[in-house]
């Protein structure tokens, strides 16, 4: 008997309609899986890692364990998938035979590696291989199946130590933040080794923002034949720039004008980190990754997890691009086939995965709007990276007024290639006329333009991954979830990233008692330690020890009396301003409290001071509610809007509202 272990249940049922046409379902403790009786075969989806490594359950007590005993404490492995482990062992007991095929990277060879453990508890002489494909399509999982090689033990060990060494970080200082800000149940402080470093990009860039003092600046221009000309100097002082403006005359010489054809490299092929930053157009990275995901097991889309921008030369991408005839893509495919398809390449080539492209053609009809948007996303930019270059024409004018130099360029798009397929970027074109050289021209206009020098952008999620991946910080695997997490603890806000005064006070706390949490170089050197593991050129325990001995520094190092106050006054400063962001005013009842929106149930306008005042008024169940800075003169209470699909209301002041609805119940 053979079993196959595939990482979900929907990979295991596509890999049995793939390998098997007598397969059929079954099911066992709550857990589907596929049988089929010619091949005398099950195929068996796990729920990714069925065991988690944890500390012995006496450490759970966070206020009574030392923190430094976590850096002593043994590793304890606990069963997640309590149904799926019984159904393994069922199962060890009748096959001779075990194929792995989770996911091709870490993640998925410690994932295949934890069932096989349980597995030959039971079976110890059960005989084990591996599968290794990029593409859950009939063709990609043949050849893998007819392929099969040995499973990678020192690949699955190098995910082991992250997770062993993410725990210990984890722990340690996040009861470290929560402790000493007394922050402990569902609203602790969390920190970790990539968390931390990532929080300090936004937190410092934030800083910079809030300190950049803008400077006043002036531009001379002149017009002729309707293009707007800059003198190629900028001046402090306006008066500077008003004398020198009046010493130009009314006619300038035309020193210089070229006119040139410049190509428009097309875009690089995915990889995670690109895909990840060109998906962030439309949705957070995390839920991109989740779509994603859904799309390679349904074989529309490859391996999603991939550091490679180079496609293989064994992969057939003309047979690709000509399943996209007479399908949406029908255009696009045919202007990549009509050119020489010489592929672009990106900087990071590897030998796992290929970049991220379609594998299937799929309808609007068959995927979810989200999911549409996804696969929209890889087959355009699978087609851009095929396509012909875009071609501009750029022009270039130099004007000599009085011995000062204007310059103006212009540019417009003269060959689309690429970008007619890449629609996600705008061609911004800029027109101007020609012009002959030694040319006099009469000037129509000149002035000064006041400006102002800019601070720095804070980071989309884009970007910060891109900076992430530059950095070292964590995976084409983790980057996302890593953001994730910031927002979910409440370190950040929108998009562009915005930190908390508590993003600020645990960033500011941690560089004054520990500071090398903060910095990327830790964590980099692990990123890289892990791969040498994975290459079997490192022992994991020495890298795990090293963890430990940092750790314990920071401990013996950190003020916690000082780390706490800090913590303290940010958390305080932010619940301060949610305060002043949701209050609709003073309480007319107790006038201590504060009135704000609240939920129980129903939402309603309720007292800060509760239960000591029960004062509450109702509110509509429907809508977004947005607090207005306009203020009842009756009841000193801002007014509100909802905004309901249906458009935007005046609700107006929550008191009168009520007051209006009673007086009417009452009259009838």
């Amino acid at each position: 008997m053979w079993l196959i272990i595939a990482e979900k249940d929907k990979t295991a049922r596509r890999i049995a309609q793939i390998l098997f046409k007598d397969f059929r379902r079954l099911n066992r403790y709550g857990v589907n899986f596929y049988f089929s009786p010619s091949n005398r075969a099950y195929v068996l989806g796990l729920k990714g890692h069925i065991v988690e490594v944890d500390f012995p359950p006496e450490y759970n007590d966070w206020k009574r364990t030392p923190l430094k005993s976590l850096l002593r404490a043994k590793f304890v492995w606990k069963v997640k998938e309590k149904n799926i482990a019984k159904l393994l062992i069922d199962l060890a007991k009748e096959v001779d035979r075990v194929t792995i095929a989770t996911d091709y990277d870490r993640e998925g060879e410690l994932i295949g590696v934890e069932a096989l453990k349980i597995i030959q508890k039971v079976n110890p002489n059960v005989r084990v291989d591996r599968v290794r494909f990029s593409a859950i399509t009939p063709a990609d999982i043949k050849r893998a199946f007819a392929n099969p090689v040995a499973v990678d033990y020192n690949l699955a060990k190098a995910a082991e130590v992250r997770q062993k060494v993410d725990l210990i970080w984890g722990a340690v200082l996040t009861r470290l933040l929560s402790l000493s800000a007394g922050k402990i149940g569902k609203d602790f402080l969390s920190a970790g080794r990539v968390q931390s470093p990532t929080l300090r990009l936004i937190v410092e860039r934030e800083r910079q923002i809030q300190e950049f003092k803008s400077k006043k600046f002036w531009e001379i221009y002149i017009k002729v034949k309707g293009v707007e000309a800059k003198l190629d100097k900028r001046f402090e002082s306006k008066e500077e720039a008003q004398k020198v403006l009046a010493s130009v005359g009314d006619f300038a010489k035309v020193i210089k004008f070229e006119k040139k054809r410049v190509e428009e490299n097309k875009p690089i092929p995915f990889n995670t980190t690109e895909f990840l930053k060109e998906a962030s157009r439309f949705m957070n990275p995390d839920k991109a990754m989740r779509i994603a995901e859904e799309l390679y097991m349904s074989g529309y889309i490859s391996y999603p997890r991939t550091d490679n921008t180079v496609y293989p030369q064994t992969l057939n991408l003309r047979g690709l691009v000509e399943m996209f005839l007479g399908s949406e893509f029908d255009r696009e495919a045919k202007l990549v086939l009509t050119g020489d398809m010489v592929p672009s390449r990106g900087r990071k080539e590897t030998k796992d995965h290929p970049p991220i492209h379609p594998t299937a053609v799929a309808s609007r009809d068959q995927l979810s709007r989200d999911e549409w948007i996804i696969y929209e996303l890889v087959v355009r930019r699978f087609l851009a990276s095929l396509a012909p270059k875009a071609v501009w024409e750029i022009r270039r004018v130099e004007f000599l007024a009085n011995g000062l130099t204007f310059r103006a360029s212009g540019k417009r798009l003269i060959e689309k290639g690429w970008r007619s397929i890449y629609t996600y970027i705008q061609a911004e074109e800029n027109l101007i006329p020609e012009f002959k050289p030694e040319e006099i021209v009469k000037i129509e206009a000149k002035r000064i333009a006041e400006k102002k020098t800019k601070p720095p952008q804070r980071y989309t999620t884009g970007r910060l991954i891109k900076l992430m991946e530059k950095l070292g910080l964590g995976t084409k695997s983790t980057r996302h979830e890593i953001i994730k997490k910031l927002y979910s603890r409440r370190y950040v806000y929108g998009n562009p990233l915005k930190p908390t005064s508590t993003a600020f006070a645990v960033i500011e706390a941690l560089k004054k008692n520990a500071e090398l949490i903060t910095l990327p170089d830790m964590t980099a050197k692990l990123e890289e330690d892990m791969d040498a593991i994975a290459e079997g050129k490192l022992d994991e325990k020495k890298v795990l020890l090293e963890s430990v001995k940092f750790l314990d520094k920071i401990l013996s190092d950190v003020n916690t009396e000082e780390l706490g106050k800090s913590l303290r006054n940010g958390i305080e400063e932010d619940r301060r301003k949610e305060l002043e962001k949701n209050s609709l005013g003073k309480c007319p009842k107790c006038g201590a409290g504060e009135l704000v929106v609240k939920r129980v149930e129903k939402r309603f306008v309720g007292c800060t001071n509760y239960p000591k005042c029960d004062f509450s008024l109702p509110l509509p169940q429907k809508g977004r509610i947005y607090i207005t800075s306009k203020i009842c003169e009756k009841h000193g209470l801002k007014k509100i809007k909802i905004r309901t699909k249906d458009g935007t209301w005046d609700f107006g002041c929550p008191y009168c509202n009520y007051l209006n609805w009673k007086e009417k119940k009452n009259a009838t």
